[in-house]
């Protein structure tokens, strides 16, 4: 008898210390998420999320911590992320920072708070060949963003800083483009 009052209040200890665990852990989850690194992609991962946004318009913004034009270019995307939402844009960013420097990419995104996922290129990855397997034409200078029209072409592509309203009318172009007959090409969204 005293076995089992005594493995019964064992294990009631037990399921107590349980709950209270989860009960502790359960409020770290989110906040250990919201401050995770940006998981590592190359080529075939970024093929992998890109096919998850077909059949939405998509804005992909490439971007790096040490890259000025970025770092002024990026509170614009998050506005624009947000307030083109509601009409379908999808948005992802991908960090081109080094490991060395993932200190500073934290404190980034803690700063700027994007609502769309970002990513890193793995830096063990030949980079020209990253670049070039994104998109044929970028030659690795930043910032380079690439819209994506809903049937996963791309529709317009930047490289280097824009004005909100260039970026703006891009937008405004996938999310009117039904199929890749609307096909923008960069020269002419870009020089708007």
């Amino acid at each position: 008898m005293r076995l089992s009052l005594f493995v019964l209040v064992g294990l009631l200890w037990l399921a107590g210390a349980g709950v209270s665990h989860a009960q502790v852990a359960a409020p770290k989850t989110p906040q250990a998420r919201a401050g995770a690194d940006p998981a590592l992609i190359d080529l075939n991962g970024y093929n992998t999320i890109l096919a998850k946004y077909r059949g939405k318009p998509l804005l992909v913004t490439f971007w790096a911590t040490w890259c000025e034009p970025c770092r002024d270019e990026f509170p614009m995307l998050v506005a624009l992320a947000e307030q083109y939402k509601p009409q379908g844009l999808s948005v992802f960013g991908v960090s081109l920072d080094a490991n060395a420097d993932m200190h500073v990419v934290r404190h980034f995104l803690a700063a700027f708070r994007p609502g769309f996922p970002n990513y890193r290129q793995d830096p063990q990855f030949d980079a020209d060949d990253f670049y070039h397997g994104v998109n044929p034409k970028w030659e690795g200078s930043m910032p380079e963003t690439i819209f994506y029209t809903r049937d996963g072409r791309i529709a317009a592509d930047f490289t280097a800083e824009q004005t909100r309203q260039t970026f703006e009318q891009a937008i405004r172009a996938i999310l009117g483009a039904h199929s890749s007959r609307n096909r923008t090409s960069s020269s002419q969204t870009a020089g708007n």
